[in-house]
């Protein structure tokens, strides 16, 4: 996808908000911390964190691996927002490189979906760091989505 042109993607499922919306709320590793889904649009989707002892390393930053979890959760989510009816999606792969200390009040973790498969899908994660309202990027990465029927999982 080059830089500055706009995809337009289409969802298979009329219902893929409320679908994404319940599956974001069945994961417990969510829920246990405190994560909220704020955007779900078709092939778009974040997710917001606000800083807590909880989810801290010992400098006193974001975790490296509670912003990977976002990242992958809010990927996922970008894919089953695209994903037909009936549909689960489980992470294959994913690679995150960070950028900066995640140092501040919230972290906001993107997925965005690049190419919607019948059975891959591939999206980009990008993860802010909000810090007195000034957003500042501190992860970037990619990932592999499957598409399972529901029956089969």
């Amino acid at each position: 996808m080059s830089a500055g042109r706009l995809v337009i993607m289409h969802p298979r499922d009329p219902c893929f908000e409320e679908v994404v919306r319940e599956c974001f709320h069945l994961q417990g590793a969510m829920t246990a911390l405190d994560a909220t889904l704020t955007v779900v649009t078709p092939g778009r989707c974040e997710i917001a964190l606000p800083f807590s002892q909880r989810v801290t390393q010992q400098y006193g930053l974001f975790h490296g691996g509670i912003i990977s979890a976002l990242a992958d959760c809010a990927g996922g989510c970008a894919a089953l927002s695209l994903a037909p009816a009936d549909t689960k999606v489980l992470t294959v792969e994913y690679k995150v490189n960070f950028l900066a200390p995640a140092r501040g009040d919230t972290i906001v973790a993107t997925g965005r979906v690049l190419k919607s498969g019948r059975t891959l899908s591939v999206c980009q994660l990008d993860v802010d760091v909000i810090a007195n309202g000034v957003a500042t990027p501190c992860a970037v990465g990619q990932q592999t989505i499957m598409s399972i029927s529901s029956r089969s999982a």
